[in-house]
């Protein structure tokens, strides 16, 4: 397969008076696997629809290949898409629900079974062709619902949050296999989730939509190192929010002063967003820090530290959970690098930290 290039030009969307769309511009290379990331109601399922063709944007246009598709029906578009439920025909086989595409254009019974066969083969499940949906497991059939999908050996591949229906080990597997296929075909593809872990280990590019906008565009290891805007920052990964004094572009933080980077708010009282693992913390029985909990995670331990009314997040190596045990009194610092900052309307408050944490 030869994946296509697809444009979403200026899309906008409203729905009785909410805006889901505004203004989308958004480029996916050909053979790339981009995922639409962010949370309920950003616009990402809706852009996804725009492409598959079951919504139609307000203004704007989708174009594959260069050529404007943006008022071509569903049904003539060459795009296979994988919904969250996996949508198989119970009274069909297997190979009955894989081939059905291929059925609906009339293709010759022997040369669509053959196809079937070779598709349940790629994906890992040769011997259940003559076995029913409700005979599968979750994640085997939302293997079959993704062979379907290619059937037609269509140019984009669409996937809708497919694997939130499944369990966390389910998924790993299968986002992996998913990636493993979709290298090998080459087939340019849009993957939908609200699942960060999801977005950064499978894609080329993550794009993070808030508010129909797109945030940042970034291959993983850029948006997370280097965020674009707070928004990005805080739902991409664990973020600590630490009270500072911002002059010009440098903020004053835990006793430090760092360069900012970004955008830099008007007002002097500004929240610093830290990750955990730039969080520096040693032993200092002086000191009022004091970790209040430890959690193992093999190669590292995550630590929350409290600071007077603050509360924050600190990833430390795993060999030094012994000498940072709860209860120990702790000097806290930051890795020296530039950092983003937020306007504060109370520095004072402390600063709330997930109660389940996040990757």
């Amino acid at each position: 397969m030869n994946g296509a290039k697809v444009e979403l030009r200026g899309l906008r969307r409203n729905f009785s008076g909410t805006t889901a769309l505004d203004g989308l511009d958004l480029t996916i290379e050909p053979g790339e696997l981009i995922a639409l990331l962010g949370p309920s109601g950003c616009g990402k399922t809706t852009a996804l629809r725009c492409v598959a063709g079951f919504e139609q944007p307000d203004e704007g246009a989708v174009l594959v290949d260069g050529s404007d598709i943006t008022r071509v029906p569903a049904n003539r578009r060459d795009a296979g898409m994988v919904f969250q439920s996996y949508s198989l025909f119970p009274n069909l086989s297997i190979r009955e629900n894989v081939a059905f595409g291929l059925r609906v254009r009339k293709v010759a019974a022997a040369k669509r079974h053959a196809r079937a066969q070779e598709l349940l083969e790629l994906i890992g499940l040769p011997q259940i062709g003559e076995r029913y949906p409700h005979q599968l497991s979750g994640g085997q059939q939302q293997r079959v619902a993704l062979a379907r999908a290619l059937a037609l050996e269509p140019r984009v591949l669409l996937l809708d949050e497919p694997l939130s229906a499944l369990d966390a080990k389910v998924r790993v597997t299968l986002r992996e296999e998913i990636r493993r296929l979709q290298l090998s075909l080459g087939i340019t593809t849009i993957f939908v989730t609200h699942d960060q872990e999801e977005a950064l280990s499978m894609a080329d590019r993550v794009a993070v939509l808030r508010a129909g906008r797109l945030e940042q565009v970034a291959d993983p290891a850029t948006l997370y190192d280097r965020p674009a805007t707070a928004f990005v920052a805080e739902f991409v990964g664990t973020m600590n929010r630490i009270p500072g004094k911002l002059s010009g572009r440098t903020v004053t933080v835990l006793g430090q002063d760092l360069p900012v980077e970004g955008d830099v708010p008007a007002t002097s009282d500004v929240e610093v967003l830290v990750r955990p693992e730039t969080v520096i913390v040693t032993p200092d029985p002086s000191s009022e820090a004091m970790i209040l909990v430890s959690s193992f995670r093999g190669s590292t331990s995550r630590l929350r530290v409290q600071l007077g009314d603050l509360e924050m997040l600190a990833d430390v190596p795993g060999h030094d959970t012994v000498r940072l045990a709860p209860g120990t009194r702790v000097r806290v610092e930051l890795v020296e690098r530039p950092v983003l900052v937020s306007a504060s309307s109370d520095v004072a408050a402390a600063v709330p930290v997930p109660e389940h944490d996040v990757v």
